[in-house]
């Protein structure tokens, strides 16, 4: 016996539910989507992607990001982490000022180095660190719907030494680094395991340009794009990575951009020695900066002037990358093994006199104060306040003061971070 149809008006009621159903599903307003991570905090992300040696990532997005806001890989020193990247550098002040998001890669191998010496990290996926680096950055710029144009990496030692890497195997993913304290690509190579080149480390290897060149053309053979713009920086003192490792990644890398040694402009910012090859501009291919100092060559007012580099900001001018801001803040550190001195100069850039001050900044981890002149300062570790002394209190518009401390450090004995004067971020 067949089934009878269905009475027309339950039809109808049918169709109409079906119609409202299917107006709540395509017209309305789609969900909103949380953010990746939470703005203007650091935060570990997990499950990133690829990831084959079990690297960690953190990441920061200012409240400010902005629309298809540019990427830059911060990478910590050998013994370093994500959070001591993040604690010793200004990269979490600038990204509040410019609206670029940072990603923190962290090792995890008992060394705390980066692998920049086995055959699978100086090849393109190849596996080893840099294909987990690769994946955070492609996290980043999906979930930030970054300008691939403008990702960008920096390092300091080990993560220079990254740095360079990174450039060699993907070519096509950066379009510029800025290598503090490094070695050329592949100059750390070994095929025994070992995370350690001594040849390398006291400067030793000495290539022709062409020879260097042809290793960061063989991680990615038969590519033919744009390779990324490279800044390097060395101290003449580098007792770690000696300074002829500087010579020779300025050899490499004029030859990946087909230029010769000879520089387009050479300059002195700072007492510094910098020459610029293929253009003398602020994004000239290659930039190369030699500093009267030792292996930890990275200080405050550096961070913009990679920025400037990577074409995120203006040119920040001698001594002052933020000219027409409140402060001005100089610091000058002298280190030994396990202490050192920072003497530091407040300048007062705005226009209204002071009659008192604070300055806070952000010591790098496993750095605490013992002692202190010109101002009293706590907490002793961390994001610290100098507050005035009674004497030194006034400060009119031009005025400098000069103040310091001692301090125990851990093995990084890098300047601070992050200076504000009252609430409001120095230069």
């Amino acid at each position: 016996m067949s089934t009878p149809n269905p009475p027309r008006t339950a039809l109808r009621s049918a169709l109409t539910a079906l119609a409202v159903l299917l107006a709540a599903l395509f017209l309305a307003p789609p969900p909103a989507s949380a953010a990746p991570v939470p703005p203007a905090t650091f935060t570990e992300v997990t499950g990133f992607g690829a990831n084959p040696s079990n690297l960690r990532m953190w990441a920061y997005a200012p409240a400010n990001v902005s629309a298809r806001p540019a990427v830059l890989v911060a990478v910590h020193w050998c013994g370093g982490s994500a959070t001591d990247m993040y604690n010793g550098s200004e990269y979490k002040s600038l990204a509040d000022r410019y609206g670029f998001v940072v990603v923190y890669p962290s090792v995890t191998r008992a060394s705390k180095c980066w692998d920049v010496a086995s055959p699978q990290a100086l090849k393109r996926g190849g596996g080893s660190d840099p294909v987990g680096i690769k994946s955070m950055v492609d996290w980043a710029v999906t979930n930030y719907a970054a300008d691939t144009g403008k990702i960008f990496v920096t390092g300091m030692s080990s993560g220079a030494m990254m740095t360079n890497v990174l450039l060699g195997d993907y070519p096509d993913v950066f379009a510029a680094g800025a290598a503090f304290a490094g070695v050329p690509f592949a100059c750390f190579a070994t095929t025994n395991g070992s995370e350690w080149n001594s040849d390398c480390a006291n400067g030793t290897i000495i290539r022709t340009p062409q020879a260097w060149g042809d290793l960061v053309r063989g991680a990615y053979p038969g590519y033919t794009g744009p390779r990324p713009r490279m800044q390097v920086w060395h101290g003449t003192q580098d007792d770690v990575l000696r300074y002829p490792n500087f010579g020779e990644e300025i050899k490499q890398w004029t030859d990946v951009h087909g230029l010769t040694q000879t520089p387009s402009a050479t300059d002195s910012p700072n007492g510094w020695t910098r020459t610029r090859y293929g253009g003398t501009g602020d994004q000239a291919p290659v930039e190369a900066i030699s500093i009267q100092t030792g292996h930890n060559v990275y200080a405050s007012g550096m961070g913009a002037r990679v920025l400037t580099f990577f074409g995120l900001t203006p040119d920040p001018g001698p001594g002052n990358p933020n000219p027409t801001g409140p402060c001005k803040v100089t610091s000058s550190v002298s280190a030994w093994n396990t202490g050192l001195t920072n003497s530091v100069t407040l300048t007062n850039t705005g226009t209204a006199a002071l009659s008192g001050w604070r300055l806070t900044f952000t010591l790098p981890a496993g750095q605490t104060i013992t002692n202190g002149w010109g101002a009293t300062y706590a907490p002793a570790s961390g994001a610290v306040t100098a507050t005035n002394a009674a004497y030194n209190a006034a400060l009119a518009p031009g005025a400098s003061v000069t103040v310091g401390y001692q301090a125990s450090h851990t093995g990084n004995a890098a300047a601070p971070s992050a200076f504000s004067l009252n609430g409001t971020a120095c230069a």
